[in-house]
């Protein structure tokens, strides 16, 4: 193939100039100012669109852009100039109607304007910084109408007038107040917050100061709050409907400003009707709506917060230092967990399950359940009835939840040892009385304890169950080794306790019955036989006997007593009549525990198998007592109780308080000296601040005490004053 000749080509201007008639500019511009007019005049059906575009793109295109765009901004202006006058004009309600329309009629001929000059738009507009159509059309709107000066405040006034007449009850025309606040919205955010929205809200304030303070002088405390929640709702409706969005937390800051942080110390306090008649009276709804209300404001909820604090202080102060209460212990906790529950349910219910309320709700039961130093006792008395007969027939779920609720009111004591005391004392005589209503339900409350408390705290407790189950052991080893000798003599059931588990005291000698004596020393010879090195102390305060009794006609009955009662009715077998110096003198058993037995056995309607003279309810030294041949009962077996006070006496309480205070020794002793070894210089505040924070989970120390503690163990060169600065603590290795 023959290569193909390369061909150069050039472009070159025309020959000749183009020319452009001279009155093309001002003879396009009539034709798109005519089409203008038109637009505005409603008469743009018969306009050729394209034809218009066309023109305005070529004035664009030979250099009349600013021709064009000035000549729009004078048209649209005279136009507006015009809509103004005839909205000016309108009359009363048809104002607002007017404007609307007009701004619908401009919104549709600004669109049609800115197709026509699209090309303008993209082009001329942006290289030369100029305002974009429909943007100019708006502004020259917000200039000529809305900020026309017999528009503007006319405008302003029928908006809060209608927004008023609605907060009356009247009912407004919401889709037209909806159009006229979306133009304001539309013509700049600062149109619609300057021209509307600052002055709504001052007004709104207004409003809204007058009518709360007519509401607080005439309603209660919980009428208030429903108006006060309604308006609320109200606000946000408005909003919703006709209103800018952004507008909502601002009208609801007033409200809230004007009708609850303005009056919420007179809302809590107002007398029979204010936060704490609410509380006590369990009104949810109404606690509710406060919540719900005060929340919203700075300082709303403490408020609230503070109010139920010192109302739940003042009532639990009240019920821990009423002397009608404290002589029923099992009363006086049941009222503390009905308290605690009502509370739970009113913060679970009514305040949102608010954790600063719960934590409210217990520093205050904190404060006041140790107000009472017998609270300790209390709740272990509270355990011990429960635990004993009042959980009879309840399911297990309902035992765990009266447990856990007791467990809620053991967390609130700072002398968690001293309840530990009493426990002790109560458990013992549950297990050896054989009253607890159930082995599962102590060995839950147990292993609760255990949770809170840590092992130490019931190991003695847990070894007292071991003791039990060990005890029924030895009987049945003790009467199969026996099993040739028994006849019809007693049966004895021995329970063996080890003394460092058990809350047992030494016991004064009780003579027994020698029928009963003999059986026990066999068991003492077994018992010492199959274990070595181990003592035996009979603890006869502690026991129970049943024993057979014929009456007069022959009648029998099988009486459940104490070891103590069993030993004075023995001696009614050799005698008819015995004073009280002789049933004394015979048992040894101590005064006061012999005069309780003689109650129970004499004074009880019912139970009254001896006769007592003179009669009366208490015993006294001089009296002389007969077996009662006519005592009838309709059971077969009879329980005779031992009249015993359910509390302590003072005696017993101050005995108890020194046993906690001497147990507590050595447990602040070991605190100092595990602080001291570890830290080996310290001075005595220090000590006292960590020493507390090491024991408060079961006792609050006492810094003298802790003082005394340090003392001792200067003495005893655990630890030595810092020779240079005598304030300073070393420990001594």
């Amino acid at each position: 193939m023959s290569a193909q000749k390369k061909r150069n080509f050039k472009i070159e201007a025309f020959k000749h100039r183009v020319e452009v008639d001279p009155k093309y500019a001002e003879k396009t511009w009539k034709i798109l100012e005519h089409a203008i007019h038109e637009i505005y005049n409603h008469n743009a059906s018969g306009l050729s669109f394209e034809e218009l575009y066309r023109n305005a793109y070529n004035m664009v295109l030979h250099k009349y852009g600013e021709k064009l765009y000035s000549g729009l901004v004078t048209t649209m202006t005279w136009h507006l100039k015009e809509i103004a006058k005839s909205i000016e004009a309108a009359q009363g309600g048809l104002f607002l109607e007017e404007l609307n329309r007009k701004w619908g009629d401009h919104n549709k001929a600004l669109q049609m304007i800115r197709d026509i000059l699209m090309y303008m738009d993209r082009t001329f507009v942006p290289s030369n910084r100029k305002t974009p159509v429909h943007e100019l059309g708006l502004n020259l709107w917000r200039d000529n109408i809305i900020h026309s000066h017999k528009i503007q405040t006319r405008l302003l006034d029928t908006l809060l007038d209608l927004i008023h007449r609605e907060r009356t009850g009247e009912v407004i025309n919401r889709g037209l107040m909806r159009n006229i606040t979306k133009m304001l919205m539309d013509l700049g955010s600062s149109v619609y917050q300057e021209d509307f929205e600052r002055p709504f809200l001052e007004v709104s304030a207004s409003f809204y100061s007058g009518e709360s303070q007519q509401f607080i002088e005439c309603c209660d405390c919980g009428d208030y709050l429903k108006k006060a929640e309604r308006r609320l709702n109200e606000e946000m409706e408005r909003v919703s409907h006709y209103l800018d969005a952004k507008s909502e937390a601002k009208i609801t800051s007033v409200v809230e400003k004007e009708m609850i942080a303005n009056h919420m110390q007179r809302l809590v306090h107002m007398e029979n009707s204010g936060l704490v008649n609410m509380l006590v009276d369990d009104k949810y709804e109404d606690l509710s709506r406060m919540y719900n209300l005060f929340r919203r404001v700075p300082e709303g909820l403490s408020t609230i917060r503070d109010v139920m604090t010192s109302h739940l202080r003042e009532t639990g102060k009240q019920l821990v230092s009423d002397p009608e209460r404290l002589r029923d212990p099992v009363d006086f906790v049941q009222r503390l967990l009905d308290m605690k529950d009502k509370h739970d349910k009113i913060i679970s219910i009514a305040f949102n399950n608010d954790k600063t309320f719960q934590n409210a709700l217990n520093s205050s039961f904190e404060y006041f359940i140790n107000l009472n130093n017998r609270s300790p006792e209390f709740i272990s008395l509270y355990v011990d009835d429960k635990l004993r007969k009042g959980l009879k027939g309840v399911t297990e779920e309902d035992v765990e939840v009266v447990l856990d609720k007791v467990m809620m009111l053991f967390r609130y004591l700072q002398e968690k040892d001293v309840f530990e005391k009493y426990y002790k004392q109560h458990l013992a005589k549950r297990l050896l009385s054989g009253k607890t209503v159930s082995d599962d339900a102590e060995r839950s409350m147990i292993v609760k304890l255990k949770t809170e408390c840590g092992y130490q705290f019931t190991s003695k407790l847990e070894g007292m169950f071991t003791d039990m189950r060990t005890s029924q052991d030895t009987m049945q080893g003790f009467y199969a080794s026996q099993y040739s000798e028994t006849g019809d003599g007693p049966t004895l059931a021995v329970q063996v306790l080890t003394t460092g588990s058990w809350p047992t005291q030494p016991s004064a000698p009780c003579n027994l019955p020698a029928e009963i004596l003999g059986v026990c020393e066999k068991f003492r010879a077994y018992y010492l036989g199959t274990h070595t090195g181990r003592r035996l102390t009979w603890q006869t305060n502690m026991g129970t006997a049943d024993i057979k009794a014929t009456f007069g006609k022959g009648q029998k009955h099988e009486l459940n007593v104490s070891t103590y009662q069993m030993c004075v009715l023995m001696l009614f077998n050799s005698a008819d009549r015995l004073s009280y110096k002789e049933i004394e003198q015979a048992t040894e058993i101590p005064a006061a525990d012999l005069k309780r037995c003689l109650q129970s056995l004499a004074c009880v309607k019912g139970k009254n198998v001896l006769r007592k003279e003179p009669m009366s309810k208490d015993i006294a030294e001089d009296d002389a007592f007969y077996f009662n041949d006519k005592f009838t009962s309709k059971f077969i077996k009879v329980k005779i109780g031992t009249v015993v006070a359910q509390k302590e006496s003072e005696p017993e309480k101050h005995e108890t308080r020194q046993r906690v205070e001497e147990d507590r020794k050595p447990q602040i002793e070991a605190a100092i000296v595990r602080i001291m070894k570890s830290r080996r210089v310290l001075d005595h505040n220090s000590i006292v601040t960590e020493v507390t924070t090491q024991l408060q989970s079961r006792f609050l120390p006492n810094p003298v005490v802790i003082k005394k503690r340090i003392e001792s163990l200067i003495e005893r060169e655990f630890l030595e004053r810092d020779k240079a600065d005598r304030k300073l603590y070393r420990y001594l290795a």
